[in-house]
């Protein structure tokens, strides 16, 4: 009886494997986009992988350098992650996760509050954030996010 199970199994994961074999719809093609843009730097502001968008890193500064104080630099560095995102398609609701780089981790509630402003309440990325030592430039702040778009890169 226990063989009779066993050859009853064995028959039904095959035919079971074959039928999502049959049914089995191919794998989906990741299209890489680079999302161009002024940038004097070797890198881009934003890299689509098929629905998934990483923003590139960017700091408190504009065409003059750098902002005066951190409260400056952090609103630019959001600015300048809201500007890379719309090269993207996307909007600060596409903004999935964010990840902050801080010179000094005494501008942590500065930065909460400035940060605040830029998302609707309740509806803020996953977010970490880092003390580092030294970031590009001098810079006291860069902040990098994921985000995700409906519309792959190849379907615009």
């Amino acid at each position: 009886m226990t063989r009779c199970l066993d050859r009853m199994l064995a028959v039904a994961m095959v035919a079971l494997a074959s039928a999502m074999g049959a049914h089995a719809s191919p794998a989906k093609e990741t299209v890489i986009h680079y999302v161009t843009g002024e940038n004097t730097y070797p890198f881009s502001p934003a890299v689509r992988a098929g629905n998934t968008v990483y923003l590139s890193g960017q700091i408190g500064a504009d065409a003059s350098g750098l902002g005066k104080d951190f409260e400056t630099q952090a609103r630019l560095a959001m600015d300048n992650i809201m500007s890379a995102a719309k090269l993207s398609g996307m909007g600060p609701e596409n903004i999935a996760k964010c990840t902050v780089m801080l010179a000094d981790m005494k501008n942590w509630d500065a930065f909460n509050a400035i940060y605040r402003t830029y998302f609707q309440a309740g509806r803020f990325p996953a977010r970490s954030a880092f003390g580092v030592t030294g970031l590009a430039l001098g810079a006291a702040l860069e902040v990098e996010c994921i985000g995700y778009v409906a519309t792959p890169a190849n379907a615009r």
